[in-house]
Parts: structure tokens; C-alpha cells; sequence
């Protein structure tokens, strides 16, 4: 059998010509046994690649018994062992999807990038996103000696377009649905909360005293963070006063979860022909509004339970700040400081 690999000497250092792809490449060194058991290698792996997965396996196995053997299942149990309930359960779902199901019982040795790219191909763009966290899991626990897919190959994910909801969408809105949605969806525009934090606040979290609504984010259930914390304004208190006294705010929506209260949402703007709007909308158009007013940005933070900097004006990047005419705002400036002196 004619060899495809060949050795050749070029100067002091041995090189070698692969002669189906035309290519010659050096093989970093100046000993002849080395060069010629390298070379042999390559060729013995064209001729017996069965045998060389083989032999690959057994020394795996020396080192990790249990290497040979894990498959995509092993880390997708990995990827759903979550303290936070409620990721735990999204994580579920993700590795419900025909994607993941796809690699579930291959064997994490065995799977080629070929494999990882037809997974990602079945699924929407987030399997891009989490299928890269798993297997940097799996890489950084030991159970692929390499990157199946480097870094630089992975397809980048197109995220959709995140927007806030407008105040004439969010007028149509109420007009469409019963009290208790009514007094949801305005409280949403008055605090800016995630739906599920909105949705299972209680009177227990009204400081009627200090005027103070306060409540922790159940996103960061765990990290013992500050909770969210706002005045209660005029506007606001008009709808906690309309809420019950005692007990959850909305005693319905509160046994909703959180799939089935955007699933509502959905088939309401659909219906009312509103695009490219989800309860979370509400979130990005506090945190617009409140950069417009000019409200400082560790307070709106406060009020959002925002931890980062950079997740805050991520949401509030939309905003168009106008500038008030410079004349206007040095008068005022001197009208306070004369009526203060």
C-alpha cells in the first residue's frame, strides 16, 4: 500500500510531504527516529483509523475510566443541577429541545464538530448560546481532552431586537383586558419590575409608613443582594390602594407561572396587533423613562434591583436624552441658588 505521507530533509530539520493534498509542513525536529515515527503515526492512521480510535480509548481510559463512556447526557444533568428553582426549570426545557436530544446518548469522544454544528442547525439561535456553555462545562470538568469546536468556529447568535413598550401600547393594552390585568399592567409602567416579581408581591411588601415599596428579586434568589427599593409616589399609591389589603396583590396571576403569563401576553398583543412586545418591555421602558427624566443611574438601579452598571444601561440604551437649552437651565440654576442664599 502506497504510504500518503512521506519524510524528507530540508537543511537540518525533517519535513513532511502529505501527497494527496500536495502540502509539505515542517515536523519541528532534527532527529531522524522522531521524524520517522511521526510520519509513520500519520500514515498508520490513515491505513488503520478504527484501530487508532482503539488504542486512543484504551489510553483514555487509564487515566478516566468513565471517559469512554459519558455521553451528552452526563453534562446536560450537569447543566440542569441548579440551586435557583427557577432556572433549574428553564434549563429543563432547554434540554428537552430536539437539539439537545439530537447529542443526548452520543458519546462525548466520539462527537465531531460536524455533529455540534447539525445540532445547532435543528434549534433557534439560544442553542448556539447554551450548547457553548455545556461543552466549556464538559471541557473545563475533564471529559473531552479538547475543544470540540474552537472558540473562534462557533456561529455567532443573532439576538432578537429588545424593545420598550410604548405608553399608547401600553394604554391599548389595558383597555383590552379585566381589572386585574388592568392593575398589573400599571404597575409594571409605575415600577419597572420583572413580571415575576411583580406578579407574586404581597402586602408584605408595602411600607405604608415609610412610603417604601421594597421586594428582592427572585432572579437572584440566594446571592443575599439588596432588594429593589422605590418611593411610592402619587401614582402608585392610586393603584396599591386598589389592590387587596392583605395577602398576594394578584391573587390569579400569582398562580400563573412565568410561561404562562407571557403565552397571555403574546395572544393579547397578537390579537391587538401590537409587535415585537413582551411583558419584560415594561422593564426596558422604566429604565428609558427614568434615564430621560434624568433620574441618577444608582437610583434607577435601586428601583430595578440591578446589580451591574452595564446591564442597566444595556436596557436603558434606547433612551433619547434632549438636552434642556443652556440658558434656560443657567437661569433656573441662579433662580435656586438666589432663592436658597
Amino acid at each position: 500500500m502506497k504510504n500518503r505521507f512521506t519524510l524528507f530533509r530540508r537543511g537540518k530539520v525533517f519535513y513532511f510531504e502529505d501527497r494527496e493534498a500536495k502540502l509539505q509542513k515542517s515536523l519541528g525536529t532534527k532527529n531522524l527516529d522522531e521524524a520517522r515515527k511521526i510520519v509513520q503515526a500519520k500514515n498508520d492512521a490513515v491505513h488503520q483509523p478504527m484501530m487508532n480510535l482503539v488504542m486512543a480509548k484504551t489510553f483514555l481510559a487509564a487515566q478516566d475510566p468513565k471517559m469512554i463512556t459519558r455521553t451528552w447526557a452526563d453534562v446536560f444533568d450537569r447543566f440542569v443541577d441548579r440551586e435557583n428553582e427557577a432556572t433549574a426549570i428553564r434549563h429543563e426545557r432547554v434540554v428537552r429541545t430536539k437539539a439537545m436530544q439530537f447529542l443526548k446518548d452520543k458519546r462525548l469522544i466520539e462527537t465531531t464538530a460536524d455533529d455540534l454544528i447539525s445540532a445547532m442547525k435543528i434549534g433557534p439561535d439560544s442553542t448556539i448560546a447554551f450548547l457553548q456553555t455545556m461543552h466549556n462545562d464538559a471541557l473545563g470538568m475533564g471529559w473531552i481532552p479538547a475543544a470540540i469546536l474552537p472558540r473562534k468556529l462557533w456561529p455567532k447568535m443573532t439576538k432578537k431586537a429588545k424593545r420598550a413598550i410604548t405608553e399608547a401600547e401600553h394604554i391599548t393594552l389595558m383597555g383590552a383586558v379585566d381589572d386585574e390585568w388592568r392593575l398589573y399592567f400599571q404597575l409594571l409602567w409605575f415600577i419597572g419590575a420583572a413580571q415575576t416579581d411583580a406578579a407574586n408581591l404581597t402586602d408584605a411588601n408595602i411600607d405604608w409608613k415609610n412610603r417604601v415599596l421594597r421586594y428582592d428579586r427572585q432572579k437572584l434568589n440566594g446571592r443575599h443582594l439588596p432588594p429593589a427599593c422605590l418611593v411610592i409616589g402619587k401614582g402608585l399609591e392610586i393603584i396599591l390602594r386598589q389592590l387587596p389589603g392583605t395577602g398576594p396583590l394578584f391573587p390569579t396571576i400569582t398562580k400563573m407561572d412565568d410561561r404562562s403569563r407571557s403565552c397571555f401576553m403574546w395572544k393579547l398583543c397578537g390579537r391587538l396587533g401590537i409587535e415585537g412586545v413582551s411583558l419584560h418591555s415594561y422593564r426596558y421602558s422604566w429604565a428609558e423613562r427614568a434615564k430621560v427624566a434624568g433620574i441618577p443611574q444608582r437610583w434607577a438601579q435601586a428601583a430595578l434591583g440591578h446589580n451591574s452598571k452595564a446591564v442597566h444601561e444595556a436596557y436603558a440604551r434606547n433612551a433619547q436624552v434632549i438636552c434642556p437649552a443652556i440658558d434656560e437651565a443657567f437661569s433656573a440654576q441662579n433662580a435656586f441658588a438666589e432663592k436658597n442664599i
